[in-house]
């Protein structure tokens, strides 16, 4: 396996892809020389290519990491599948529904698989979720709340980052996290969406707040909301969670101080957590046992069913059923492999590897990954012209997702 575009983004996969047995980390790509010697340095015996296309005709790569900036990932998505490459392609799967209708096209064209990136619904709590209402015990899903506050605006940004129509902006890069959660829980088929967005910080032209009631086919309905802005987070509400978090209230004060006064250097900032720099995920010790949960990007969530809601917890899931609260520790449930992305990593290279050698179902596919995308422009969409927007290239999940995954139920 390969991996495109060599930045912060991929930092957080690499670690999992080497360190998983099933897969060989063999090369990258990137147009920065000091990414290139990075990725070489930390994992010895692979190459480099200074080029996606060059990356592309090795006949030694299976399958492709697409990580390079957002506006690419159409272009380098297609380029890997015309030379025979299969693709997992980061969130969002693209900027508008004309391309991820030529990725998907493309997919087909030359046969091989497409997989729609990483986001929270890979994560084990939110399948766990899903196993729990599907198998009977708390009845029909009934309702989906994800509630978010982050620091996601305060964090360093590239230039490209702060253009909407590259895909910048809090919609395109973390709508992903909650819509695909929220799809994967009630079944896949949204109907329609309802949204608004906010750009209240003069120092980054991007939008930095959204939130929107979606409506699934069958009525279901579904409430998210992002804020970025870094004034409160939704870590507070969760004690061990903020000392995880990568900033600390300190940080975000001086930021803002920085952002107002045109003297923060960012690209320095950003550098250092790129491979290579000085807090480069790939060097990061594996921990020695399963890091608590944490809400991170996606917030806080909350599935309502017929007979009890759902959350998360500490080490796994609070569910309250007819009988009270009861925790659910998934910690036997997960890999020992390292991923600094919550545990969705691991799953999504799992799918990829499933689909490619043992030819099982691409779930999280390029159809998967636009319906997602749809819904997401949709906000954005109906934030501007006020109105609920209809949906059409939705699609379901299907119900051999997940099969093998067994809760027990004595737990």
């Amino acid at each position: 396996m390969a991996v495109a575009g060599l930045g912060q983004g991929a930092g957080g996969v690499m670690p999992s892809m080497a360190a998983m047995p099933e897969i060989e980390l063999i090369a990258g790509a990137d147009i920065n020389p000091q990414m290139r010697r990075g990725f070489e340095q930390r994992y010895p015996g692979t190459r480099t290519y200074d080029t996606v296309a060059a990356l592309c005709r090795d006949p030694d790569v299976e399958a492709i990491w697409v990580a390079t900036p957002n506006r690419f990932h159409c272009e380098h998505a297609i380029e890997a599948m015309r030379n025979g490459k299969h693709v997992a392609v980061e969130k969002p799967m693209a900027i508008d529904l004309d391309e991820a209708d030529r990725m998907c096209a493309a997919a087909e064209r030359y046969g091989v698989k497409l997989l729609a990136g990483h986001t929270s619904s890979y994560g084990l709590g939110v399948r766990a979720m899903r196993k729990l209402s599907i198998d009977g015990e708390l009845g029909r899903v009934r309702s989906i709340f994800i509630w978010s506050y982050t620091d996601w605006m305060l964090r360093p940004r590239t230039a490209d980052e702060l253009v909407f129509e590259q895909g910048g902006g809090l919609v395109h890069r973390q709508g992903p996290h909650q819509i695909d959660t929220l799809r994967l829980l009630g079944g896949g088929k949204l109907r329609s969406v309802r949204g608004t967005t906010g750009q209240w910080m003069p120092e980054r032209p991007i939008p930095g707040f959204y939130t929107a009631y979606l409506e699934f086919e069958d009525g279901t309905p579904a409430t998210i909301l992002h804020n970025g802005y870094g004034y409160f987070l939704t870590a507070e509400l969760y004690p061990w969670a903020p000392p995880m978090h990568r900033y600390q209230e300190s940080h975000r004060i001086e930021f803002r101080k920085t952002l107002r006064s045109g003297a923060r250097d960012e690209e320095t900032e950003k550098a250092a957590f790129r491979i290579g720099g000085a807090q480069d995920k790939t060097l990061q010790a594996a921990p020695d046992e399963a890091p608590p949960w944490t809400p991170y990007d996606m917030g806080m969530l909350v599935l309502s069913c017929e007979r009890g809601d759902v959350r998360h917890s500490k080490y796994g899931l609070t569910i309250y059923g007819d009988e009270g609260p009861r925790e659910l520790d998934l910690r036997p449930y997960g890999r020992s492999e390292a991923d600094f992305e919550g545990g969705v990593t691991l799953q999504a290279l799992e799918e990829l590897h499933a689909a490619i050698v043992l030819d099982q179902p691409v779930y999280h596919s390029g159809e998967w990954g636009r319906a997602t995308l749809e819904a997401a422009l949709a906000i954005i969409e109906s934030a501007r012209d006020r109105r609920e927007i209809m949906l059409e290239r939705q699609v379901a999940m299907p119900p051999s997702y997940d099969a093998a995954f067994r809760l027990d139920a004595r737990v």
